[in-house]
């Protein structure tokens, strides 16, 4: 199951964590993997193209830990967007992602 754990400071996204394997399907073939991969990574490239200090990212074996540093309004709102649509994909998967 992949695990999105979000840390806000009052209503500020701070920080959120992507981690584990969504195991719908094979590693490759995991359409729930992928939708998160791309939502996820779609979002940080749109955020760091608007500014490339606004939030800073670790990928690992493990997942992702995005770090936001930038308080800007567009910023939040887009990562509002992102968690937003991994939730909807916890609807419909909800044996394969988790957003707490």
């Amino acid at each position: 199951m992949i695990q999105v754990k979000v840390v806000k400071n009052g209503s500020i996204f701070s920080k959120i964590k992507v981690l584990g394997h969504a195991m719908y399907d094979d590693y490759g073939r995991d359409i729930v993997c992928s939708a998160v991969s791309s939502i996820v990574i779609t979002t940080v490239n749109g955020i760091l193209a608007l500014d490339k200090d606004s939030l800073s990212y670790i990928v690992s074996k493990k997942g992702m830990d995005i770090t936001v540093k930038n308080n800007d309004k567009v910023v939040q709102v887009l990562i509002r967007n992102m968690i937003n649509l991994l939730k909807e994909l916890e609807v419909n998967y909800p044996d394969n992602i988790q957003v707490k």
